[in-house]
């Protein structure tokens, strides 16, 4: 049975999915957000293109994300592959998603939130076509990229001085960003509205040195 599947990165991994995937009587759509890339898929795949960023709510839109049976992330970036992955599940509603590991190191991390990563290409393609689920994909490792940190804070179940208060009115030092609000096991995106509620666990993208000040907001 055919199915309809969107997938982030066009590199070597993303193109061989397409047109592996495309051949063999599923519908395909490729994220890229380089234009050489983009220009080469659609020359050679069967596959819609749409140039941009697959981190980008528009560009998943413009993909038809909400039609979906699966979403794979396969960029050369974990970082990347996991954001996107997140946003997939939180704003499409989408269960099935596979993201590539690209460092074996982050795979430890993977296992302890329960989540499935993959580095083979075939595996990949093998969990797409059996719409296998894969779970949710948080990213908790150090993101390299401007040596920022990702954090993990978990609310007492009893009380907080945080719970109750909309996330706008908490004063988070300058330099801290909530990413993500994981509420008995399903993840948010946090607002300026939010409210968070005795035993959520908070995911924060921080510089360096501002864990503990964070840390001070949320669980003094």
């Amino acid at each position: 049975m055919a199915i309809r599947i969107v997938i982030m990165g066009g590199g070597k991994v993303g193109a061989f999915l397409a047109r592996d995937l495309a051949r063999k009587g599923h519908h395909v759509a490729v994220i890229e957000r380089d234009l050489e890339l983009c220009r080469r898929l659609s020359e050679g795949t069967d596959a819609a293109v749409i140039c941009g960023d697959g981190c980008e709510l528009r560009f998943l839109e413009e993909a038809d994300m909400g039609e979906a049976d699966v979403f794979a992330a396969v960029t050369g970036d974990d970082d990347d592959n996991l954001v996107a992955c997140q946003l997939v599940k939180t704003y499409f509603r989408i269960s099935r998603v596979v993201a590539r590991i690209n460092d074996p190191r982050n795979e430890g991390v993977f296992r302890k939130l329960g989540v499935e990563g993959i580095s083979s290409t075939s595996a990949i393609a093998q969990l797409i076509e059996e719409r296998t689920t894969v779970g949710e994909i948080i990213t908790l490792h150090a993101l390299k990229k401007g040596g920022l940190s990702v954090v993990e804070l978990n609310l007492p179940r009893d009380s907080c001085a945080s719970c109750g208060v909309a996330l706008r009115d908490l004063g988070l030092p300058r330099g801290c960003v909530l990413v993500s609000i994981i509420r008995e096991g399903e993840a948010i995106i946090p607002r300026g509205s939010s409210v968070l509620q005795p035993g959520d666990t908070i995911i924060a993208v921080t510089e360096p040195g501002k864990e503990r000040e964070l840390k001070r907001i949320f669980v003094p």
